[in-house]
């Protein structure tokens, strides 16, 4: 397996960045295709070990992964290339729309650009679907956890924690691994409590200073991010109700309605869904102090949401290949790749659902043919003709804006 450069893994993890659209089950696909099947950087074993693992932590899952396999190319400067630059387009682009927000109050120009490109992300993400499924499910024990972990997300609304632990169990007993050569550790328990400490100083050392010297907006700010980075286990899904509850409810920064615009424009830019935050914590800065404090707002929420999964990885990531080869352990993060399966299919379906249907049912008055269409015209486009995903997007937005305005939406 041959091994990229720096240069060579700015380069990638650049493109991946750009291309980052349609929340964590397209962001993880688009990894796999430039890491595994395009490049001989990662095996595929090392890239499902890896999503396991990552699915294990709180905060956003495909930001880590890409930050884990910058660190397995090219170490802690790897992971901090890696992990920057599948985050700050997005930042960058939510920052703009924030200010155009803040600024006209309306973007509905922006959701016409970005149906084409969310009816585009269903083909990839049916089409990234597939290909995991193929790989992750190997045995009927396999399929049923899928299957279940799809039911249960998905029906019966389980907390996805329960769901991957459950999963973790029944694989450790059924879907165990041979015995394996354990590699040898390139860390020490104390230098792993070394990074521990590094980046909880790094993560934590501001909310202090923002509690010593402003202790009012900027503060909250940065305590209710800093305390929903820790609790956003399986993505940002698991945790918009309850963020959505106390932005509106509890602090009374957003109105229901710019909430409800603020998650509408974070899934149709690049970056992971939780970026959401930097939005909601801009506005609630620049309704209460102007541009400035919006823009100071913004830069403090991302730091606190972003930062601690740095220290996951980089604490955690050197004893991934480890776990992998102990057989009841390997088992386990067997068992959560086949969840993940059935994760990932509930993403799918949730998704189709808000694009094809404008109120988020299955209603038949609600069925948007626009956005089917535009769906089809990616299918075509990407599994038919096998055009380039970054020759599609911006043709599949122009085709949205073009859509948007016959059907007389803007």
């Amino acid at each position: 397996m041959t091994g990229p450069t720096v240069s060579d893994l700015t380069r990638v993890f650049g493109r991946i960045g750009l291309l980052s659209f349609g929340g964590p089950a397209a962001q993880i696909a688009l990894m796999h295709k430039e890491l595994v099947e395009d490049r001989p950087w990662l095996t595929e074993r090392q890239y499902l070990n890896a999503l396991s693992f990552c699915m294990l932590l709180p905060g956003p899952e495909a930001m880590q992964l890409a930050t884990y396999a910058g660190w397995r190319l090219h170490g802690t400067r790897g992971g901090l290339i890696a992990g920057l630059l599948f985050v700050l387009p997005g930042a960058v682009v939510i920052l703009a729309l924030a200010s155009a927000y803040a600024t006209y109050g309306s973007v509905s120009w922006v959701a016409a650009a970005f149906l084409g490109i969310k009816a585009t992300v269903i083909v990839i993400v049916i089409q990234a679907l597939l290909k995991l499924s193929r790989r992750a499910l190997t045995r009927p024990v396999a399929y049923a956890l899928a299957l279940a972990a799809f039911v249960a997300i998905f029906a019966l609304s389980v907390p996805f924690p329960l769901i991957i632990l459950a999963a973790a169990l029944i694989g450790a007993l059924a879907l165990r691994g041979a015995p394996q050569q354990a590699p040898p550790l390139t860390t020490s328990p104390t230098r792993t409590l070394g990074t521990i400490v590094l980046w909880a100083t790094f993560w934590l050392a501001p909310l202090l200073g923002l509690w010593l010297f402003a202790p009012d907006l900027l503060s909250d700010i940065a305590l209710f991010f800093a305390t929903l980075a820790l609790v956003t286990f399986g993505g940002a899904y698991a945790v918009l109700a309850y963020m959505v509850q106390e932005v509106v409810q509890g602090y009374g920064w957003l109105t229901t309605d710019q909430m409800i615009d603020a998650l509408g424009l974070a899934e149709t830019t690049p970056g992971p869904l939780i970026l959401v935050t930097q939005f909601v914590g801009f506005l609630a800065g620049a309704q209460a102090g102007g541009w400035g404090m919006g823009f100071t707002a913004a830069i403090i929420t991302l730091w606190v949401t972003f930062v601690p999964c740095f220290l996951w990885i980089f604490a955690g990531a050197p004893y991934v290949e480890w776990v992998a080869t102990r057989p009841r352990l390997t088992g386990a993060l067997n068992g959560i790749t086949a969840a993940v399966v059935g994760v990932i299919a509930n993403l799918s379906v949730w998704f189709a659902l808000n694009v094809w249907f404008d109120a988020g049912t299955f209603a038949p008055e609600a069925f948007d043919p626009v956005a089917l269409a535009l769906s089809a015209l990616a299918a075509i486009l990407l599994l038919w003709r096998k055009w380039d995903l970054l020759a599609v997007l911006p043709l599949m937005a122009t085709a949205g804006i073009t859509a948007s305005i016959f059907a007389g939406l803007i």
